[in-house]
């Protein structure tokens, strides 16, 4: 990625933080009798019992074959929906510089088909679950990286930080769960704002027992979170100097 002039950037979750489903919705829709394992398996990788690894893993050994482009078609069709206020958000970074990161857990394959079929506003950079993966396409974002395990998240912030204006640039988190706490824990320590949008008790034990400071807390009131959480990025970045 070329050096661009973003002032800052917003990393974020995606499952049940900015989208009300979770990163194996689409496996399910496809394979209802999965329901339960795969329910599971989410909680047991969030909650930090199991590595998302060993998850996909056992995910993977369920499956008759992976997910076709049709098939997740078919559950965007009749599945996808975000929170209010995402596109919004989303356009709101692109128009004051900010650079927007998804990085989830979420199934590399489903943000690829949710792009080409136009659901969401383009986003710079994904970082993803590199489980499902379509051949690549134009609509793909121009930063695609692979996640393994949750720890990948950090990994991958960091990653683009450096390739911009390295690590002063300003940097915003985005989570709710458990799963997220390893991405809080390394904007901790590299003096990233944190957020925790409706956040799950996971990600508050996670972070009391690691000693990880939430910045700010904010419900699911729609609308209202959004602009919560756009007027304390600004000041967040005012005090920056961006």
């Amino acid at each position: 990625m070329a050096v661009t002039p973003y002032r800052a950037v917003i990393s974020s979750d995606w499952n049940e933080c900015l989208a009300p489903c979770g990163p194996f919705d689409p496996i399910t829709f496809t394979y209802p009798e999965l329901t339960a394992d795969l329910t599971a398996l989410f909680k047991a990788y969030t909650g930090n019992r199991i590595s998302l690894g060993k998850a996909c893993a056992a995910i993977e050994a369920l499956l008759p074959e992976p997910l076709s482009m049709e098939q997740m078609d078919a559950y965007l069709d009749a599945s996808f929906e975000t929170y209010a206020g995402v596109s919004e958000f989303i356009e709101w970074c692109r128009k004051r510089r900010t650079l927007f990161m998804i990085n989830t857990t979420g199934l590399t394959g489903y943000f690829q088909r949710a792009f080409a079929r136009e659901l969401l506003p383009p986003v710079p950079v994904l970082s993803s679950n590199a489980m499902l993966r379509y051949p690549q396409s134009e609509t793909d974002p121009t930063v695609m990286l692979d996640l393994f395990e949750t720890r990948d998240k950090g990994r991958n912030t960091e990653r683009i930080m450096r390739q911009l204006e390295g690590s002063d640039l300003p940097c915003i988190i985005v989570g709710d769960s458990g799963g997220d706490g390893p991405h809080f824990e390394w904007g901790a320590g590299s003096g990233a704002f944190l957020i925790g949008l409706m956040p799950k008790p996971s990600l508050l034990e996670y972070c009391d027992k690691k000693g990880v400071t939430i910045d700010l807390l904010v419900g699911s009131d729609g609308p209202a979170s959004a602009m919560r959480m756009t007027s304390a990025i600004e000041s967040f970045l005012t005090g920056k100097g961006k």
